[in-house]
């Protein structure tokens, strides 16, 4: 895919199912390639554990990695620190898999509501310090107007207007991303799909 996106592409993510396969080596290869890398591991552990691991992922070379917000203040800081400057911890709020009635159901509360909880947690991220989160496109711009630059979003679940949206519960366009304030957008299957990838992926960029 690299190879097939050329310079059209220059970050790419290693989430958990390519990391698990290929270990930090395709961390190296991206970079030794001249590529930035966005690794998706959602750490969520005790705080000096996620210190440690977020350490890792900076000396490793990546320029953004996430935690799960719900892991707390105190874990959130840890992997502040732990990255230092040399990458952004995002703070994952509540995945774009879920929907209301399937959030509440896995916390056990009946009464709570999505965007509210969706900025609860982003406020944690703030506090800790976090360079910014993960969201939905749908959350995006309430963030985005309560924190401005403060927090930059991350926006997955981007897919093609009227296409189905497999997994996501809560998938946004491209275009729909950007309006609401989005830094960065997750291009996944919607590229890598694509029966060509490369002119799938410049027409997401001229869509913006």
């Amino acid at each position: 895919m690299v190879e097939v996106l050329g310079d059209t592409c220059r970050f790419y993510k290693v989430g958990s199912e390519l990391f698990t396969a290929a270990g930090p080596q395709i961390v190296e290869t991206l970079r030794a390639l001249g590529n930035d890398v966005f690794l998706d591991l959602k750490f969520h552990d005790i705080p000096n554990t996620v210190r440690g691991a977020a350490r890792g992922a900076a000396a490793m070379g990546a320029r953004l990695m996430t935690v799960h917000a719900t892991g707390g203040r105190r874990m959130i800081e840890a992997a502040v620190e732990g990255a230092g400057e040399r990458c952004g911890v995002l703070g994952v709020t509540v995945l774009t898999s879920l929907d209301a009635s399937s959030l509440r159901t896995a916390t056990g509360t009946k009464t709570l509501e999505l965007a509210g909880e969706v900025l609860r947690l982003a406020g944690e991220c703030a506090l800790a310090g976090a360079f910014g989160v993960v969201c939905s496109g749908l959350e995006a711009k309430k963030i985005r107007a309560k924190y401005g630059d403060k927090l930059r979003l991350l926006v997955p679940g981007i897919r093609a207007a009227g296409v189905k949206s497999d997994d996501q519960k809560r998938a946004v366009t491209p275009a729909e991303a950007a309006r609401a304030g989005a830094a960065y957008i997750v291009l996944g299957r919607m590229v890598t799909q694509a029966a060509d990838p490369r002119a799938e992926l410049r027409a997401v960029v001229a869509s913006i």
